[in-house]
């Protein structure tokens, strides 16, 4: 197993108030934490299954909210049962090909969002088909073990085996094997990231790049962004608390956390392939986000950053309209297009 890295602790360290939500994004904002002070509330009142089950009903229509994938006959859609890992259930996948580009294509291979305790394959996936539009790539979304039913390594596990099986049968699918990116959203970017360093350690496949999107990389309560978010007492530090609780149980915090579980653990980050990351100025993931573009550049490897400046958590997923949120939803795909036409 990959080591772990120490965490500096930085609770001596004064600090200012959260940065201001962008102004464009204030209303959507207010919003957006009181639904998540909801599922605080909830969570407070039992220790977290409620709030589960909410977080999981809020997300339960991601395939009804999803329209339609083929983009108009831009994409064929198809969904497949491949192996699970050794000894756990098969994992399903998604599989949106595109009908006009010639074969062998690029794929992103990507992992939904959902604190790793809701979601599924479904969730956010017109960004992705309209990405896939776009560039004439494949997009391959799994579905993975939610926590807490399945904590780690469930989840990532799920992740490594379809990313497996999808090299394994590029052929059959259009899919160049030597050019498939790995995305995800929140907590689907923790999973991206762990899913990257386990390629990287077991040395099985190889990928050409990630894409971090608000990433959800560290258990630990350190960061500056962690404690702005606590002291403005906005929702996002409980619903955290809660998402970590589940997925890592009593370990979270822990000396023996694996970094294929929070990947801000990882001692170095050397042979990654090239990197997009993003994040808000004004969302909890702010600082192990930049940490994680940081320690890429410092091992020799090449990353993207972008920190929106007055951006909440999935402020680009929830209010997509905005101004800000559609300077953010370009990034990435002007990235993944240069990383493609290369």
């Amino acid at each position: 197993m990959s080591p772990v890295a120490s965490h500096a602790d930085s609770a001596s360290e004064p600090i200012g108030p959260l940065p201001p939500f962008d102004p464009g994004l204030a209303a959507v904002a207010t919003a957006y934490e009181e639904q998540l002070a909801g599922f605080v509330e909830v969570f407070g009142a039992d220790g977290g299954e409620a709030a589960v089950a909410a977080m999981r009903e809020g997300a339960a229509a991601s395939l009804e909210s999803a329209g339609d994938l083929t983009r108009n006959g831009a994409l064929a859609v198809s969904e497949r049962l491949v192996p699970g890992p050794p000894g756990a259930p098969d994992v399903e996948l998604l599989i949106c090909l595109p009908t006009s580009t010639p074969a062998p294509y690029g794929a992103v291979y990507r992992i939904h969002g959902g604190g790793m305790i809701g979601g599924d394959r479904y969730l956010n996936m017109p960004m992705y088909t309209g990405i896939a539009e776009e560039l004439g790539l494949a997009v391959i979304s799994v579905e993975y073990l939610l926590a807490p039913e399945h904590p780690h390594p469930a989840p990532v596990e799920d992740c490594y085996a379809g990313l497996a099986w999808t090299v394994k049968n590029a052929a059959e699918l259009g899919i160049d094997p030597d050019r498939i990116v790995v995305a995800g959203e929140s907590a689907g970017a923790n999973l991206a990231a762990a899913t990257v360093l386990l390629v990287r350690d077991r040395g099985e496949l190889t990928l050409f790049g990630q894409v971090l999107l608000g990433p959800m990389l560290d258990d630990r309560d350190g960061s500056c962004s962690a404690r702005q978010m606590a002291e403005a007492g906005l929702g996002d530090t409980g619903v955290i608390d809660l998402c970590w609780t589940a997925f890592l149980g009593t370990a979270r915090g822990g000396p023996e956390v694996s970094p294929y579980a929070a990947p801000a653990r990882a001692v170095e980050l050397s042979g990654l392939p090239p990197t997009f990351i993003d994040t808000g100025s004004a969302e909890i993931f702010r600082d192990e986000a930049v940490e994680y573009a940081r320690r890429i550049w410092r091992a020799g490897g090449s990353a993207e950053l972008h920190v929106w400046p007055g951006g909440f958590h999935s402020f680009n997923i929830i209010a997509p309209e905005a101004p800000l949120s559609r300077a953010a939803n370009r990034a990435p795909i002007a990235w993944l297009g240069r990383l493609f036409a290369a």
